[in-house]
């Protein structure tokens, strides 16, 4: 396993990170297994939220601490606040208000059983946001010890600015989507320009950014391809994409799932890929992603045979 010095504590902390988000159908037994099979593999990271089943899947991560002693204790725990879900079950919205980061905090810490989080991230933008209400909220929860670091997910280099601007220490992480079927931000970078699709820069320049500023970017859905429209390995619409992995993954000794997973992993900036998965054999061949490191050659070739061009 290969790790990142995280945050203003630059402490150790794993390139590939356990997401708990579908765990809310397991036991805390099962739970367990899954947490030491990525312990077991250096994966010392374990990701949630509390929009992840309606806080179930932090209630459920917190009996599994409860019942296991010490395992708080071995892991780096990251969660999320600022997605609220009305009565309406299908309508959700995004509050960055100073009292439901605090509340939403406060709710989070009594479900995980644990009096504090190693990493807090805002989930998604809010455009209503009042910087100078999220800087209030951050400074009482890093005062009273309950948050060691922050950071966003799915924000733009402008959003993050505007932030930075008003809080009084680093967000050190930026959580987006990315695998080599969903690249977006790197199809701008590679047209700029250019009088065609991939031409505009649709995330802002979040990679660069990253790398001005000592910022981790957490990869999720690093298996799919699309806005959860499914998982790339064995899709007949990837055909070419599937050789690829699986050829490269022979020369590796290693299997398509860890290659795809180091094709993120090898972005100069400080990348850390989420996996989500709720199977103990996924976890093991995610981490070996960090056993080898792909050339540059091997790289472009499944960038481009995800169907992309260069210039």
């Amino acid at each position: 396993m290969r790790y990142v010095a995280f945050g203003t504590r630059r402490v150790k902390v794993s390139e590939v990170i356990l997401g708990l988000m579908r765990i809310g159908e397991m036991t805390p037994t099962q739970v367990a297994e899954l947490v030491q099979t990525g312990l077991d593999a250096g994966v010392n990271a374990l990701d949630t939220a509390d929009i992840y089943g309606d806080g179930l899947c932090e209630e459920i991560l917190g009996d599994t601490f409860a019942a296991n002693r010490g395992l708080r204790d071995r892991v780096w725990l990251q969660t999320k606040v600022g997605i609220r879900r009305h009565e309406d079950p299908t309508f959700t919205y995004f509050d960055f208000s100073k009292e439901h980061i605090i509340e939403g905090v406060n709710a989070s810490l009594k479900r995980l059983q644990t009096d504090h989080v190693d990493s807090l991230l805002l989930h998604r933008p809010d455009v209503l946001m009042v910087p100078e209400e999220v800087a209030d909220a951050f400074q009482t929860l890093h005062d009273q010890g309950k948050v060691l670091d922050f950071g966003v997910s799915n924000q733009n280099p402008a959003l993050m600015g505007r932030l930075q601007h008003y809080i009084g220490f680093p967000l050190v992480v930026n959580q987006v989507q990315l695998s080599v079927a969903f690249a977006p931000a790197f199809e701008g970078a590679f047209n700029v320009n250019m009088e065609n699709d991939a031409s505009p820069m649709r995330d802002g320049g979040i990679f660069e950014y990253a790398c001005l500023h000592d910022q981790v970017i957490q990869a999720w859905s690093v298996m799919q391809h699309g806005y959860f429209q499914g998982v790339f390995l064995g899709d007949s619409s990837y055909a070419a994409l599937n050789e690829s992995l699986e050829r490269i993954a022979g020369e590796h000794d290693t299997s398509p799932t860890a290659v795809a997973i180091a094709w993120v992993l090898r972005h100069p900036a400080k990348m850390q890929a989420v996996i989500g998965t709720t199977k103990p054999e996924r976890v093991r061949l995610s981490a070996a992603a960090c056993d080898f490191e792909l050339t540059r050659e091997e790289w472009y070739e499944l960038y481009l045979a995800a169907g992309r061009q260069l210039p």
